[in-house]
C-alpha cells in the first residue's frame, strides 16, 4: 500500500493513502486526536491495575505508544493486542516523529513496537506487553483471543473507505470478547455505527470530539 507523509496541525506526522484518499490520523492533529479519543475517553476510564486492550488497526503505532506511556506513568500492567492486515513498513514507521514529541527518551521503544515480532507476545517494558496479529478482522468469526478485553480502540479506516470493517458481526464479536464494563471508543460517530454498537449490546454515548471533529463515540458493555 503506497503511503505519503504529512504533518498535521499539532506538528505530529500522519500517513496519507492516495489509493483510499484517506489519512491514518486527523490532519487537525494526530497526537491530540489519539489522546482525546483513545486515552482520555477510553483507557483512563479503566481503573483496573491489569488491563487487556484490543486495538483494531495498529497503523502508525501511535495509539500503542500512548497506551505504553499510560502504563509507565500509572504503573498499570497493559497487555495490548493489536490487529492489522496491512502493516506499514518498519522503515516508514521509524520516520514518524511521535516519540520525539511525546517522550524523546523512548525513541528506541517506539521503534521496538514496530520491530517486534508478529503473532507472539513481546515484553516491551516492565508494564507493557504487545501482541501484533496480521489478521483480517472483516472475518470476525475467525478471531479467538485467549482472554477478554477491558478496553477496545476501534481505529479502522472510515466506513466509507473500508466498509467491511464496520459491520454488525464485527461489533457482535467485540461485545462477546469484552469483559464486563469494557469500554470501546472510536472517532466515528455515524448513526449507523452507533446503532450497530447498541444492537450488539453496548450502552453508547456521544462525546465531544477533538479539534476538527464534532463528536466521537464511547460504548460500554453493561
Amino acid at each position: 500500500m503506497d503511503i505519503e507523509f504529512e504533518i498535521t496541525e499539532d506538528g505530529s506526522h500522519t500517513f496519507f493513502v492516495p489509493g483510499l484518499n484517506e489519512h491514518y490520523h486527523s490532519t487537525h492533529g494526530a497526537i491530540q486526536e489519539s489522546m482525546h479519543v483513545f486515552i482520555d475517553a477510553g483507557l483512563r476510564r479503566c481503573e483496573k491495575r491489569e488491563v487487556k486492550v484490543l486495538e483494531i488497526g495498529f497503523g502508525t503505532g501511535l495509539n500503542a505508544f500512548l497506551a505504553l506511556q499510560e502504563a509507565e506513568k500509572r504503573s498499570v500492567k497493559i497487555d495490548f493486542t493489536t490487529l492489522d492486515l496491512y502493516p506499514v513498513s518498519t522503515a516508514d514507521a521509524e520516520k514518524l516523529n511521535y516519540a520525539e514529541l511525546i517522550n524523546p527518551s523512548q525513541k528506541d521503544i517506539f521503534k521496538e513496537l514496530h520491530k517486534a515480532d508478529w503473532e507472539r507476545w513481546n515484553q516491551i517494558t516492565l508494564w507493557f506487553s504487545l501482541l501484533k496479529m496480521q489478521f483480517d478482522f472483516s472475518n470476525p468469526s475467525e478471531f479467538h483471543p485467549e482472554n477478554k478485553f477491558d478496553i477496545v480502540f476501534f481505529d479502522a479506516f472510515a466506513p466509507e473507505k473500508q466498509p467491511g470493517m464496520w459491520t454488525q458481526p464485527i461489533f457482535d464479536k467485540i461485545y462477546s470478547v469484552s469483559s464486563e464494563n469494557a469500554i470501546l471508543t472510536t472517532y466515528c460517530a455515524k448513526g449507523t455505527v452507533r446503532r450497530m454498537l447498541q444492537a450488539a449490546g453496548f450502552f453508547v454515548e456521544r462525546l465531544p470530539g477533538p479539534p476538527g471533529k464534532r463528536e466521537i463515540l464511547r460504548a460500554v458493555k453493561k
